[in-house]
C-alpha cells in the first residue's frame, strides 16, 4: 500500500504553516517518514528527510537562511532540492559538499496546501487540481486535524453516508450543539439505498432517501483515489451553500492527518470558519500540533445530559464525533469481525478498489486517480419528485467547468 500511495500527490502541510520566506521549518510525517518542510529566501518550498545526512541530527533545529536550511550541529546547509551547498566544518576546496545530498521530495503548492510526491520520478502525476484549489482564496477554507487511528478507518467512516443522520443527529432544534437538524432532508428521509458507479478516478456514489410519498432526496459524492472524499456542503455561514470534502493522509500506520476543506462556487465565503466550528475543528478546538482538545484521554468531553436531551452522541463537533467512534475501534480495526450490509456498499467498493489497484500497480499500470479526470468533479444533494429520473438530474450537476 505504501508503494501505491507514493504514486499520488499527498497533502504534506498547510501553506500557512510556512507563511513567509526564511520562516521557521516545520516537522512533517508522511507514510512513516519523518520530514521537515521549509520555505527558502525565494519562497520555494523544500521537503527534506529530517535526519541530516552527516550524523543524523534533526534538521528541524536548523537555521533557515540564504536559500537553504543549515544544520546547527556542524553547519551543513541544504537547498530545497536536497543538494548540500555549504559545509562550515570542512575546509574549502575539498569538493566533499558536491557528493552529499539530503533526501528530498518534490512539492507543489496549490489550494492553500503544500503537496508532496514521494514516488519515483517517472510516475509523477498531474497537479492535484481539485475544484477547491481552482477557486480564489476568498472562496475556500482549508484546515487539518490529527486522527489517532489507521487512515483507512477514517476514510471508511467518511465514505459511509448512512451514519450521518444518526451519529450527527440533533434531537431538538432548541440547541446550540452542531449536527444534523431534525428539519433537514437527512433527518426526514428513510434509510438510504446505496448505488456505486466506477469512474476513472475512483468511484461516485449515491444515497437515495425517500422523504415522503412524493419526494426523494439524493445525496451524491465522489471518492477520488486514494484518500479524498468530495461531499455536498452543509448550509452554514449566512445561508451560503458550499461544497466540501476531506482527505485522510497516513502519517504512519496508526496516525492520520485529516484535511478538511470547503469552497463556494458563488460569492466569497461569508464566514470561512463557520464549517470548522460546526465540525469541531476550529482553532479553539485544536492544540498547536493540530490535535483535538477533545480526545480519547478525556473521553472527548462527552456530556451525557446533552446526549439525553440535545444530540445523539453528546459529543461536540461533527468531526469529533466521527473521530471518537473511529478511534474507539482501536489504532487498527479488526475487520475480520465485521458484518457489512447493503448500507455499507461504499465501504465494500473501496476495499475492492484498493485490492484491484494494488494489483494494477504491481503489474506496472497507472492507478486510478493519478490523472486529471477528477478536476471537474463536484458533489451535490437534490430533492426531486419521487418519479423523476434522479440519475440524469444528478449526473448533469456532478461535473462542470
Amino acid at each position: 500500500m505504501g508503494v501505491l500511495l507514493r504514486r499520488y500527490w499527498i497533502p504534506a502541510l498547510l501553506s500557512e504553516e510556512i507563511p513567509i520566506p526564511d520562516c521557521s521549518p516545520v516537522r512533517v510525517s508522511l507514510l512513516g517518514e519523518h520530514l521537515v518542510a521549509f520555505r527558502d529566501s525565494r519562497g520555494n518550498v523544500g521537503l527534506l528527510r529530517e535526519a541530516c545526512p552527516h550524523r543524523g541530527a534533526s534538521l528541524w533545529f536548523g537555521r533557515n537562511e540564504d536559500n537553504g536550511l543549515r544544520c546547527v550541529f556542524h553547519g551543513w546547509k541544504f537547498g530545497t532540492d536536497g543538494a548540500c551547498v555549504d559545509m562550515m566544518n570542512e575546509p574549502g576546496g575539498s569538493g566533499f559538499a558536491s557528493k552529499i545530498r539530503a533526501v528530498s521530495y518534490p512539492t507543489h503548492e496549490l489550494g492553500g496546501i503544500v503537496w508532496a510526491y514521494l514516488g519515483s520520478d517517472d510516475h509523477i502525476p498531474p497537479p492535484p487540481a481539485f475544484r477547491f484549489t481552482q477557486v480564489p482564496e476568498t472562496h475556500r477554507h482549508v484546515n487539518k486535524t490529527v486522527q489517532e487511528c489507521n487512515w483507512l478507518q477514517g476514510l471508511e467512516g467518511g465514505l459511509d453516508t448512512s451514519h450521518a443522520p444518526i451519529l450527527h443527529r440533533r434531537l431538538t432544534s432548541d440547541t446550540k450543539q452542531p449536527g444534523v437538524d431534525l428539519s433537514s432532508f437527512f433527518a426526514q428521509g428513510s434509510a438510504p439505498r446505496l448505488q456505486v458507479d466506477s469512474t476513472d478516478y475512483g468511484y461516485r456514489y449515491f444515497g437515495i432517501r425517500n422523504i415522503d410519498a412524493g419526494r426523494t432526496y439524493v445525496r451524491a459524492y465522489h471518492f477520488v483515489m486514494p484518500f479524498t472524499q468530495i461531499r455536498p456542503g452543509a448550509d452554514f455561514g449566512g445561508g451560503q451553500k458550499l461544497v466540501a470534502g476531506h482527505m485522510w493522509v497516513p502519517m504512519d500506520d496508526e496516525t492520520t492527518m485529516v484535511y478538511n476543506w470547503e469552497y463556494s462556487e458563488g460569492d466569497p465565503m461569508a464566514d470561512p470558519e463557520a464549517v470548522a466550528r460546526e465540525l469541531g475543528t476550529g482553532p479553539e478546538e485544536l492544540d498547536s500540533q493540530y490535535r483535538k482538545k477533545r480526545n480519547a484521554r478525556n473521553d472527548y468531553m462527552i456530556d451525557r445530559t446533552i446526549q439525553k436531551e440535545e444530540t445523539f452522541s453528546g459529543i461536540f463537533g461533527v468531526n469529533t464525533q466521527d473521530h471518537a467512534i473511529q478511534e474507539s475501534m482501536g489504532p487498527i480495526a479488526n475487520r475480520s469481525e465485521e458484518h457489512l450490509g447493503p448500507a455499507d456498499a461504499a465501504i465494500i467498493a473501496l476495499r475492492q478498489l484498493l485490492r484491484e489497484t494494488l494489483k494494477v500497480v504491481a503489474d506496472g499500470g497507472r492507478p486510478k486517480g493519478a490523472g486529471d479526470e477528477y478536476y471537474s468533479a463536484r458533489a451535490i444533494g437534490l430533492v426531486l419528485d419521487a418519479d423523476a429520473d434522479w440519475r440524469s438530474h444528478v449526473l448533469n450537476s456532478m461535473y462542470g467547468g
